[in-house]
C-alpha cells in the first residue's frame, strides 16, 4: 500500500493536468482523477510494463473520463433549437456517419498513433506534453501526430 500511495504523490498531477485538458473542469477533474487512481489500484497486478506507468495511469484515466461522458449524455436533455435547426436530416446523418466513421478509423490506428492523435485533438494537449508524457522529444509527438491524421485521412477517403 505504501507503494501506491507513492505512485498515487508521484503521478496524481501528471493525471490531474491531463484529464483537465480533456473535461475543462476542475471538479471534475479531481474526482476522475481519484475515480482513475481507485481503479488503478484495483488493477495494479495487471500492469505488465510494457508502457510507462504515467501513460498506463492516463490510459485509464481517459476510458474514466470517456464512461463518465457517456453516463452525463444519457441524461442531456438537449434544447429545441438543436432539434429544429435548419439543417437537413440527410446532412445530420451524413455528418453523424462521417464522424463515426473517423472514430472507426481512429479507434482502428496502431499505438502511439491512436493515443497522440487523442491527446492533441481531444485533449488539447501541446506537443510538448504529449513528448513529455512519452518521453519522447517535442518533434517526435508532431511527427507522430501527423502521421496519424494522415492515416485518418487516407482512410476516410
Amino acid at each position: 500500500m505504501k507503494e501506491f500511495e507513492k505512485i498515487y504523490s508521484e503521478y496524481y498531477d501528471i493525471v490531474f493536468q491531463y484529464v483537465l485538458s480533456l473535461c475543462k473542469n476542475e471538479l471534475l477533474a479531481d474526482e476522475i482523477t481519484q475515480n482513475a487512481f481507485f481503479k488503478a489500484l484495483k488493477k495494479i497486478d495487471t500492469f505488465r510494463g510494457e508502457c510507462k506507468l504515467s501513460v498506463w495511469l492516463c490510459q485509464i484515466a481517459k476510458n474514466t473520463f470517456y464512461t463518465t461522458l457517456k453516463k452525463q449524455q444519457r441524461h442531456i436533455n438537449y434544447p429545441l433549437e438543436v432539434i429544429s435547426s435548419n439543417e437537413s436530416i440527410e446532412q445530420k446523418l451524413m455528418d453523424k456517419e462521417t464522424a463515426y466513421q473517423i472514430h472507426r478509423l481512429l479507434h482502428s490506428l496502431d499505438e502511439p498513433y491512436k493515443e497522440v492523435f487523442w491527446m492533441r485533438t481531444f485533449g488539447d494537449l501541446s506537443f510538448k506534453e504529449i513528448g513529455i508524457l512519452f518521453e519522447k522529444s517535442e518533434s517526435w509527438a508532431r511527427v507522430t501526430y501527423h502521421r496519424a491524421k494522415l492515416k485518418i485521412k487516407e482512410g476516410v477517403k
